[in-house]
Parts: C-alpha cells; sequence; structure tokens
C-alpha cells in the first residue's frame, strides 16, 4: 500500500509567523497570477458587524506574485490541521490550489497543488 500523500498549506498573512497547526518542513517561496489585498472584512479577529476589520486575502492579478510559508502537512495532522483552519480561517471559504515557487525554482514548481 502506497505511503499517502502530504498536504501543503501556502500562508500569506499570519500564517507566516503563526501556523497554529503541526507541520513536518516548510518552504518559503511564492504563488503566481495572485497577490496581497486587505480586502476581506472581518468581525471575528477584529472589528465590528458595523465596522468590520480588514484581513488580507488573495486576489487574482496576472503577472503579479505572492509571497509566503508552505507548510508541509503530514497525512495523520490533516484532520487536525484542517479543522483548526476551518475555525481561525472560517470567513474564507474559497480555497484553490497552486503552484509553489521559490527563488532557486522559479520556473519549475517546488511543490505543487498548494492549498491557499
Amino acid at each position: 500500500m502506497a505511503a499517502a500523500s502530504p498536504m501543503w498549506v501556502f500562508g500569506y498573512g499570519s500564517l507566516i509567523w503563526n501556523p497554529g497547526f503541526a507541520y513536518d518542513a516548510r518552504v518559503v517561496g511564492f504563488v503566481r497570477d495572485h497577490r496581497r489585498v486587505f480586502y476581506q472584512g472581518s468581525t471575528d479577529h477584529r472589528g465590528t458587524p458595523q465596522f468590520p476589520g480588514r484581513t488580507v486575502t488573495l486576489e487574482h492579478q496576472p503577472g503579479a506574485t505572492c509571497w509566503g510559508i508552505a507548510y508541509k502537512i503530514r497525512e495523520e495532522d490533516k484532520q487536525t490541521a484542517l479543522e483548526y483552519l476551518e475555525v481561525r480561517e472560517k470567513q474564507y471559504d474559497e480555497k484553490i490550489h497552486l503552484d509553489l515557487y521559490t527563488d532557486s525554482s522559479p520556473k519549475v514548481p517546488a511543490v505543487e497543488n498548494v492549498t491557499v
């Protein structure tokens, strides 16, 4: 039986310095055609319903790059990490999968199919 593949999660905001879940490895890199923007309104971590605070989110923009950190999560830690992220990132329902590039691998993905 083949070993299950790890999951990779890309952090581009507070996950950079405070992931909050167990991980085996981390890779500093960037995703293409996306940029960080403070458009997302938040009432759970900051702000009020009348005046939501702003948190960072990704916006598709051809030619842009967004730097962050990808975390490798083992199969046995996936469920716990996903449950934690669902609570922490609950206002962000859209999950996408992108390739991660690094300074040493700017043309060929260093990690493919990273969850963002």
